[in-house]
């Protein structure tokens, strides 16, 4: 799935589940912002979280951004599925979860109760 503005490129044979990506990066970020996603390995996942953040373990997802107007988010399906599970949520329903809080993140926001509010207020909006 690409536009000029948003692109979703798959590293493993995880299948991606069908989710509105693309209305909900320019609900949170606007239509300009430039994002990338990426779906990569538990070990890919893992590298890049010890590298990013000291932490020697998978993650879910991680999202970078580069400028005001541009950022990256990586996506370990399988550590998702995990996740989902341990909410009792359907992974297409955690996945999207995760994506928008990972949205917020590249907005600015860190952890804590506004950052809530907003994730909310996407979820509402796309079902999820």
């Amino acid at each position: 799935m690409q536009d000029s503005k948003f692109s979703i490129t798959n590293t493993t044979k995880g299948k991606l589940p069908s989710l509105p990506f693309v209305s909900m990066k320019d609900a949170v970020l606007g239509k300009k912002y430039e994002l990338s996603v990426v779906i990569v390995s538990r070990d890919k996942i893992k590298r890049l979280n010890f590298s990013h953040r000291g932490k020697n373990v998978p993650t879910d997802i991680l999202s970078f951004p580069l400028s005001e107007t541009s950022g990256e988010i990586f996506l370990n399906l399988d550590e998702a599925k995990k996740e989902a599970k341990k909410f009792d949520r359907k992974f297409e329903n955690f996945l999207g979860f995760l994506f928008i809080h990972g949205l917020v993140h590249l907005e600015g926001f860190e952890h804590g109760s506004r950052m809530e509010a907003l994730e909310r207020k996407y979820r509402a909006k796309f079902g999820i």
